[in-house]
């Protein structure tokens, strides 16, 4: 029988997460809410919706959006920002969005997202900036970089080749690779 050894990742000392902890990243306290990781001062952050406008709940809110979200700036979503191919345009909206998730205090904005335009019937082509890759790409780290300056997190979504509202949250997306590297994850290559 093999023997199991652990590596420096899974040393559950201060200097690095056991299994256990690195699981817990992935899951949330609540739906807005990370989980915290006390033994090495990690706080439990609060997460909003934001690509296109602070979407933060009151406490008690719907976690949908719908009803009693705190009052936030609305800017043009990235279907729009796409079609000016101003990436500075996008990064002062990206810094304009950090400042209002700061005075918030809202660790992490859930966008840009920079998936690829595929159907006209993705009912999230509003959220997604092109269909080119690199335009994708590129404006999406421009709405990061200003995020970031101003202290807020920012998380890229949704996942690649994710792009079909039909059975969005099960469906398997089977990309050959020549098209997945040129077009699917070309956009996440810029952004990272």
């Amino acid at each position: 029988m093999d023997q199991v050894t652990t590596s420096a990742a899974d040393d559950p000392t201060p200097a690095g997460l056991s299994l256990v902890e690195k699981a817990s990243l992935t899951s949330g306290a609540n739906f807005w809410w990370t989980k915290p990781l006390e033994r090495i001062g990690i706080p439990s952050m609060m997460l909003t919706d934001g690509p296109h406008g602070l979407r933060k709940q009151r406490e008690g809110g719907d976690h949908l959006g719908i009803g009693d979200s705190v009052p936030a700036t609305c800017f043009p979503p990235a279907v729009g920002l796409g079609s000016s191919w101003d990436a500075e345009l996008v990064t002062r909206v990206g810094r304009a969005l950090g400042v209002e998730a700061s005075i918030e205090g809202v660790a992490v904005l859930l966008g840009p997202g920079i998936n690829i335009k595929r159907s006209p019937l993705c009912g999230r082509n509003f959220e997604y900036f092109s269909e080119d890759p690199v335009i994708a790409g590129r404006l999406g780290a421009a709405l990061i970089d200003g995020i970031q300056s101003q202290g807020v997190g920012a998380s890229l979504k949704h996942f690649a080749a994710n792009n079909q509202e039909t059975d969005r949250l099960r469906v398997s997306a089977d990309v050959d690779p020549r098209p997945l590297r040129e077009i699917y994850l070309r956009g996440f290559e810029y952004a990272v």
